[in-house]
């Protein structure tokens, strides 16, 4: 039986939001190929049902794209040829068009094809789907799952989720409770500044929580600075998969818009959600009902999709304190308990 392809091309947290409309089309019985970017491939290897995962990086998509060459479409479409994949269903966000991808899938000779498109497709898409409106990110792909004939299994909750995942590092092990720290984003509109993460630290601490914070090599100098000599620096240590499984063990997780907040909801492990509001909050919290939202959600920045904060000071998350932290990690887990 021939294979469905799976297409989201943009990062981590984008594919782990794809993870329910992944295990509707593998309950299936189909074989399933994730075709992801390089920021989402090693996300794509940790998703339920994802049989096979091919990276191709996007220039439509991804944040940094190069020109659009003609020996990369051809290779894509020879890969795709390659893959004995019969149907698609190509999944996006608000703000991209799925036609494009559409096309190098028509020319890859893929019969069936399904996304959601504000644009008239003509004979690009087989399936066009109707956009949902502000829904959670996993009901929106889930959604074209769905409309394509794919249904979640009996008993699964259309939660994100994980397969099995690694040890870690003796140096991300701890001997009593922890909160998880991730001060970095590949935005820096999303993030808490510095100063309040640190303040964030000493106030965890002084509550009585090891702290551990996290982050990519490249944000080790960041992470550094916020943990200090209080907490565990772990940044740049961790795969994708062990940063999971130290995610997994803690008591809560304190993160902003970005991708190991999605993977907190996948493990399912209490979120304090630092939320900039300059993407739609009903979109893109953390699809988990143990979170609490932090962050003005009617600041001047709402809806801009700034990379950058637009203003002065970093109202909309640095009214934060740190004491609201606490406040929040301490109402989860008496939730929990």
């Amino acid at each position: 039986m021939a294979a469905v392809l799976v297409v989201r091309l943009d990062s981590a947290g984008d594919v782990l939001c794809a993870g329910p409309a992944v295990r509707a089309v593998a309950a299936s019985g189909r074989r399933v190929v994730f075709l992801a970017g390089p920021q989402g491939a090693e996300a794509a290897r940790l998703l339920p049902g994802a049989d096979e995962v091919v990276v191709w990086a996007c220039p439509w998509i991804v944040a940094a794209p190069g020109s659009v060459e003609d020996a990369d479409i051809h290779a894509l479409i020879a890969i795709v040829r390659g893959l004995d994949v019969d149907e698609a269903l190509i999944l996006t966000s608000f703000h991209q068009s799925p036609l494009p991808t559409a096309l190098v899938l028509r020319m890859a000779g893929v019969r069936r094809i399904s996304a959601i498109s504000e644009d008239y497709p003509g004979s690009l898409l087989d399936l066009r789907v109707a956009d949902p409106g502000d829904v959670p990110e996993p009901v929106r792909m889930l959604g074209v799952a769905r409309a394509a004939g794919f249904e979640l299994p009996s008993g699964d909750d259309g939660g994100l989720a994980v397969s099995a995942l690694p040890p870690v590092p003796a140096a991300a092990v701890f001997d009593r409770p922890y909160v998880v720290l991730h001060p970095g984003s590949a935005a820096s509109s999303r993030a808490w500044s510095p100063y309040r993460c640190a303040e964030a630290v000493q106030a965890l601490d002084a509550d009585g929580w090891a702290v551990a914070v996290t982050g990519t090599a490249g944000e080790h100098e960041l992470a550094g600075y916020v943990a200090g000599d209080t907490a565990r620096d772990l940044s740049g240590i961790l795969t994708l998969g062990q940063l999971g499984s130290v995610l997994s063990r803690a008591a809560a997780v304190v993160v902003g818009n970005t991708g190991p907040a999605h993977l907190a909801a996948a493990v399912r492990v209490p979120v304090v959600s630092l939320f900039a509001p300059v993407v739609p909050l009903a979109r893109w919290a953390p699809y988990t009902r143990d979170r609490v939202v932090l962050g003005d959600q009617r600041a001047a920045c709402a809806g801009t999709r700034a990379t950058r904060c637009p203003v002065e000071g970093h109202p909309c998350l640095d009214s934060v304190t740190a004491q609201d932290v606490v406040s929040a990690v301490r109402s989860l887990v008496e939730v929990a308990a």
